[in-house]
C-alpha cells in the first residue's frame, strides 16, 4: 500500500516543462484555446477554455505518459509499462508504448465505462481489473510489477509524468498572453493530482499573479478536504459520482505536497452541475467533453468563483465518452 506521509515536495521547475514541451512538440497536438465574445457578455468576465479534448487519444493523459515511457531505457521498454487508470492515462500509455516499440498493462475498475476499456485494448494494451471498493489499485500494480518486471507509469505520481502533464498548462499561458488576456486564475479538474499540480508549479514561476485552483466532483472532493486539513484525507468507499475519470480514493505523495504548497484552493460541482457544464460547453462551443472534464468549467458557471471584471481559464481534459451516454447526459443536463 502506498505511503501516505508526506515528503518534501518533489522539484517541479518551469524548465522541465518546457523541456518537455520540446520532446513532445513532434508528438501531441498543440491544442486550441477557446473563446466565445457572446459567452464573455453573459458571464461579464473572459472565459477561456483549453481544449484538450482534442488531444491525441482525448485527453492531455498521453503527454505525461510518452515524456515518462520515452525516458526509460531498451531494457525497460522490453519489459513494458503497467499503471492504474480508469481510462484517460490507460490510453494515453498505451499510445505511448505503441509509438515506442513497448507495451502496457492497465490496471482498470471493473466498472469503468466499456468504451474506455474497449478503446485500450484496441491500442493492444492488456487489461486487469479489480473492485475499486475492496481492494487497493496501488497493491495490484504494485504485485503486477513484482510479478512482470513491468515499469509503473503512474498516472501522476512522477516527476517526468507532472513534467509531460505541465505542457498543457504551458501551451495555455502562451495562448492567453497572445490572445492579450492576463489569467487571474485557472480551475483545473483534479483526480490523482498531476495536472493540478504541474499547472500550479508552472504558473508559480512563469506568472504568479495567476491562482491556480483543484475542481472536483462534490462527492470526490479528496484534494479539497486535504488541503483544508492539511494532509491526506480519502474520499469514502461505496460512492459514484458521473465524473469516472478523476474517482482517486487519496492524493498521493508526490502531488499533493506541491498542491497544498502552491494552490490558490478547491472548489466543487456536483453531477447536475456538470451534466449543465458538458451542455454549456457543447451548445457555446460546439465540443464533445467527458463529465471529469467539465468540473472547472462547472465550478465557474455555478458561481464557485467569481468570473465577473476577470479572466479564468479552466482545462478541458478529455472527450472520452460514447455517443450513447453523451447523449443521455446531455439530455439530463438540459433538465437542470
Amino acid at each position: 500500500m502506498t505511503d501516505q506521509s508526506q515528503p518534501e515536495r518533489t522539484p517541479l521547475a518551469l524548465n522541465d516543462i518546457r523541456q518537455a514541451a520540446i520532446g513532445l512538440r513532434d508528438v501531441v497536438t498543440c491544442t486550441p484555446m477557446l473563446e466565445n465574445l457572446d459567452v464573455n457578455e453573459r458571464l461579464g468576465g473572459r472565459l477561456l477554455l483549453k481544449a484538450e479534448n482534442f488531444q491525441r487519444t482525448g485527453a492531455f493523459k498521453i503527454r505525461g505518459a510518452y515524456w515518462r515511457i520515452l525516458h526509460m531505457s531498451e531494457a525497460e521498454r522490453a519489459c513494458g509499462a503497467v499503471t492504474y487508470s480508469s481510462g484517460n492515462h490507460a490510453l494515453g500509455v498505451a499510445r505511448a508504448a505503441q509509438c515506442l516499440g513497448s507495451s502496457a498493462l492497465i490496471v482498470m475498475p471493473s466498472d469503468v465505462p466499456k468504451s474506455k476499456m474497449d478503446a485500450t485494448l484496441a491500442l493492444g494494451a492488456e487489461v486487469l481489473t479489480f473492485d475499486r471498493d475492496t481492494e487497493s489499485s496501488d497493491e495490484v500494480v504494485e504485485r503486477v510489477r513484482r510479478e512482470t518486471g513491468r515499469i509503473v507509469v503512474p498516472p501522476s505520481a512522477h516527476p517526468l509524468v507532472l513534467a509531460g502533464a505541465g505542457t498543457a498548462a504551458l501551451e495555455l499561458l502562451d495562448q492567453a498572453r497572445a490572445a492579450g488576456a492576463q489569467l487571474d486564475a485557472v480551475l483545473v479538474p483534479c483526480g490523482g493530482g498531476g495536472l493540478t499540480a504541474a499547472t500550479a508549479a508552472l504558473m508559480a514561476e512563469a506568472s504568479p499573479q495567476t491562482r491556480v485552483y483543484a475542481a472536483e466532483p462534490a462527492l470526490f472532493d479528496d484534494t479539497r478536504r486535504s488541503l483544508i486539513e492539511g494532509r491526506p484525507v480519502p474520499n469514502p468507499k461505496g460512492i459514484r459520482t458521473i465524473c469516472d475519470a478523476i474517482m482517486t480514493p487519496i492524493p498521493n505523495t508526490v502531488t499533493f505536497p506541491i498542491n497544498k504548497e502552491l494552490l490558490a484552493g478547491g472548489l466543487v460541482a456536483t453531477d447536475e452541475q456538470v451534466t449543465s457544464a458538458m451542455r454549456f460547453a457543447f451548445e457555446h462551443f460546439k465540443i464533445v467533453t467527458e463529465p471529469g472534464a467539465v468540473v472547472g468549467l462547472a465550478a465557474i458557471l455555478s458561481g464557485e468563483i467569481d468570473i465577473k471584471g476577470r479572466t479564468i481559464a479552466t482545462i478541458i481534459t478529455g472527450g472520452n465518452i460514447d455517443a450513447a451516454r453523451f447523449c443521455t447526459l446531455l439530455g439530463a443536463g438540459a433538465e437542470t
